[in-house]
C-alpha cells in the first residue's frame, strides 16, 4: 500500500503526517508557524524519515492555485509577512521529487470531509473553518472549487449586529466576516479569549448572527447539500443554536427544502473527522496527484 505525506499549513502551526488514503495516520507532528527559515527545516526533517509516494499540502492563504502562473504554489498576500510570496510548493518538490498536490487548507479539509467525514457519500458540500481566521472550501460535483483563484468566503461583507460597535480587525476590510467573527475579533471585542467566554450568551448570540448571514449567502450562491462548520470557535457548540435560529429567519422559507427548513441540525453540522479534516484531506490529495502522475 502506498504511503502518503500530508501538510496542513496553518497560521499557527504546521501539522505534518504520513498515512494512507483511508485516513489512517501512521505518524504526525505539530510545528509552530514562525518564519519559513525556522519552520520549513523541521517540516522537511519530518518527511525525510519516510519514503512517501506523494505529498498533499493544504495551506493558509491567500495562495496561487493556478498551475499556469509562474507563482503557482506560492503563499501570496498573507498578513503573515514572513510568509509573503514564499514558494511553499516548490520548496517541498525540490526536496522530495514526488508528486505534490497544493490547495488551500479549507479546500483540502472539504475534500477530507467529503470523502471520509460528515459529507461522505455527498457530491456537493461546503467546509467552513472559524478560528484564527475564517475560510471556506467548496467540494462541488466531485471537484474542489476554484476559478480565477480559490474562494475567499471569509471576507464577505455582513450586516452589523445592532449592539456591535466593534470596528473589526481585518487588515484589508476591517469589518468583513473575518474581521467581526474570527477568534481574534471575539477576543479583542470582549477582552477575553473565546474559550473563557463560554457562559456569555451575548457573545454567542452575536457570533451566530454573523455566521448565519454568511451561510445564507453561501446557500443561495452554491446550494451545498451539506455544510460543515469547523475551527476553534465552533468548539463552543451552543453557537449553533443561534446559527439555526437566525438562518431560519433570514431565509424566511425561500429555500423550501426539508434539509434547510426541517432538518437544519442534520444539514449544518460539525466535522465528522474532528480536528483531522485537514490532514486527512491532505492524504487524499496526495493519493489524487499520485494517480494523476
Amino acid at each position: 500500500m502506498s504511503l502518503y505525506g500530508a501538510i496542513e499549513a496553518g497560521g499557527t502551526k504546521f501539522v505534518c503526517a504520513v498515512g494512507d488514503a483511508k485516513g489512517n495516520i501512521q505518524e504526525r507532528i505539530s510545528i509552530p508557524t514562525t518564519t519559513p527559515e525556522e519552520t520549513m527545516p523541521e517540516v522537511i526533517a519530518f518527511f525525510k524519515k519516510f519514503s512517501v509516494d506523494a505529498i498533499g499540502i493544504g495551506s493558509f492563504g491567500p495562495i496561487d492555485v493556478d498551475k499556469n502562473n509562474a507563482t503557482y504554489g506560492n503563499i501570496t498576500t498573507t498578513p503573515k509577512l514572513a510568509w509573503k510570496d514564499f514558494p511553499l510548493l516548490k520548496t517541498i518538490e525540490d526536496e522530495f521529487s514526488v508528486p505534490t498536490g497544493f490547495n488551500t487548507d479549507v479546500n483540502v479539509a472539504a475534500l477530507g470531509e467529503a470523502k471520509l467525514g460528515a459529507a461522505k457519500g455527498v457530491d456537493n458540500c461546503l467546509y467552513i473553518t472559524i478560528g484564527t481566521g475564517i475560510g471556506a472550501g467548496a467540494y462541488i460535483n466531485g471537484e474542489l472549487l476554484q476559478g480565477l483563484t480559490h474562494p475567499e468566503m471569509g471576507h464577505i461583507l455582513v450586516r452589523r449586529h445592532p449592539k456591535d460597535s466593534y470596528k473589526g480587525r481585518c487588515p484589508y476590510h476591517a469589518d468583513c466576516l473575518e474581521g467581526l467573527a474570527a477568534g481574534p475579533a471575539i477576543e479583542e471585542r470582549w477582552g477575553e479569549k473565546a474559550f473563557h467566554l463560554s457562559d456569555k450568551e451575548e457573545v454567542w448570540e452575536m457570533e451566530g448572527y454573523y455566521i448565519a448571514q454568511a451561510l445564507m449567502q453561501y446557500i443561495l450562491i452554491l446550494s451545498p447539500k451539506k455544510i460543515i462548520l469547523g475551527g476553534g470557535v465552533m468548539n463552543q457548540e451552543h453557537v449553533l443554536t443561534y446559527v439555526y435560529r437566525y438562518l431560519g429567519e433570514l431565509l424566511n422559507g425561500y429555500v423550501s427544502y426539508p434539509e434547510v427548513q426541517d432538518k437544519m441540525n442534520e444539514y449544518i453540522v460539525r466535522p465528522g473527522l474532528g480536528d483531522n479534516a485537514g490532514i486527512t484531506g491532505g492524504l487524499l490529495l496526495a493519493e489524487k496527484v499520485f494517480h494523476e502522475r
